[in-house]
Order: structure tokens, then C-alpha cells, then sequence
């Protein structure tokens, strides 16, 4: 079933006199529960994609339809609200507050929530001790290991329980062994049934998908250009999801 559809997206812009199409007609489902890819070069459209998908950013022309939801339309007000409820992100940066500690940071979505303290509490603890960082729940940002500042984001990214998490260059500032750590935490929620995207330049990333969709010049490329480094060994084991009519590209 799909959770995500996009139909005939586009984004424009315009600079000087001159029409920019950053996304042009992009159509394509997320299914539930799919850990998939979105792969480009820097310009390619995918970061714009993803602020779309994300509800950061509204389409020029097409529809969205997220967990039901007809979302292209709706206010900024109302896009925040269903950010905060149906999606999470980690960022290749972290994105932690340095004066707050572990558990404060991974509370934080759920403070705009009005969630209680007592339940935000135990909510983070137990986003924490799915990542296996509970016990450095009193830390500050600056006392943990760049793995564990990412690990922290995931927990904070999990703690609304999101219908799907967008993981943005998710590696990008990690060491290649702390990297595939990130990596396999990734794999095991998408075993849990976790709808994951992560959005790379990196094709030995968007390598471990079992799915992988390529923007070029803002447009779905018809096929993986299989020339890229890393896109010809085989994914790590994961439930493979149904073909989604040609809307995707699958490998």
C-alpha cells in the first residue's frame, strides 16, 4: 500500500527573466514499510525532492498525498503540524542542541507536540534504548562520538513513532566504520517495518537499498545507470517490497 504518492510534481522557480525547474513532472509511490534510495549528483533536484516529500517545501505544479493526506495545497502552519506527527529526519549534521543533554535533544518533537513531560520522558528513554545510547542519556553533544551524535538524531527522529523517517546524507559526516554502523541501525527499523528514505550523492550508499530511485536534472532517470560506482554488488537482506507499476526504478 502506498504511503507516499507523488503525481506530476514540479518545482519552479524563477531567476532573472528565467524559468529554473529544479523537479520537472516527477511521479513515483512510497510503500509502506519500503526502504529505498534517492541518489543524485549536487543539483540533480533530489535535495528539493526531499524538502517536498518532507513537507518543508510546497510543489509549483502536482499533487502529494501522504498517509491519505492531500498535502500539496495546505498551509505552512499545516505543513508543520504534519511534519512534527507523520515524518522524521536525521540530518548530516546532527542537528543536536549543545546546551541541552541526550535525553532533552531527543524530547524535543515532542515539546511542540504538548506531550507531558512524564510521557516525554519515558518516550525518549525508550527511543535511547532502541539505539543503545541510554546510558548516555545525561551527556551533552559534545561528550559522544560522531556515531553516537547520529545515533541520538535517529532516537530523536523515531520518538513521535513517524509514519516515515527521511534521513538526509545520514553518513556524510562520519568515518566509513561508523558510517556502515549507521547504516546497519537503518536496515534493522526497516526490518521493524519502518518506512525509511535516505537521500545520498553516495552510490556505495544508496548501494545498501534494496530500492533505488535517480534524479537527473530533475527528473526520474528511466534506469539506474549501472557505470556507478558501487550500484552493481548486492544489498544487504531486506524485505523486498512489490513493483510499484513503473513509477519507481527497482534493482
Amino acid at each position: 500500500m502506498a504511503l507516499v504518492e507523488l503525481r506530476n510534481v514540479s518545482k519552479i522557480y524563477q531567476l532573472g527573466g528565467e524559468e529554473i525547474r529544479a523537479l520537472d513532472d516527477v511521479s513515483f509511490d512510497i510503500d509502506e514499510g519500503e526502504f529505498i534510495s534517492i541518489i543524485g549528483p549536487s543539483g540533480s533536484g533530489k535535495s528539493t525532492l526531499m524538502h517536498i516529500l518532507g513537507c518543508l517545501d510546497s510543489p509549483s505544479r502536482g499533487t502529494i498525498q501522504l498517509d491519505g493526506m492531500m498535502i500539496q495545497d495546505v498551509s505552512a502552519r499545516e505543513l508543520a503540524a504534519i511534519r512534527n506527527r507523520k515524518i522524521g529526519f536525521v540530518f548530516q549534521f546532527f542537528n543536536l542542541l549543545p546546551k541541552l543533554n541526550v535525553v532533552q535533544n531527543v524530547e524535543l518533537p515532542m515539546i511542540y507536540s504538548g506531550v507531558s513531560a512524564g510521557e516525554r520522558r519515558r518516550r525518549a528513554m525508550a527511543a535511547l534504548e532502541s539505539v543503545d545510547l541510554a546510558n548516555r542519556s545525561r551527556h551533552r553533544p559534545s561528550q559522544l562520538s560522531g556515531g553516537q551524535q547520529q545515533r541520538v538524531a535517529v532516537a530523536r527522529a523515531l520518538v513521535n513513532n513517524p509514519r516515515i523517517i527521511f534521513a538526509d546524507e545520514p553518513t556524510g559526516n562520519l568515518d566509513s566504520h561508523t558510517g556502515e554502523a549507521i547504516l546497519g541501525l537503518f536496515r534493522r527499523l526497516s526490518v521493524e517495518g519502518r518506512t525509511i528514505v535516505l537521500v545520498t550523492h553516495d552510490p556505495e550508499i544508496a548501494a545498501v537499498t534494496p530500492r533505488r530511485i535517480e534524479i537527473r536534472d530533475g527528473r526520474i532517470a528511466e534506469k539506474i545507470d549501472l557505470t556507478l560506482a558501487g550500484l552493481n554488488r548486492t544489498a544487504p537482506t531486506v524485505p523486498q517490497r512489490p513493483a510499484d507499476g513503473g513509477t519507481g526504478v527497482t534493482q
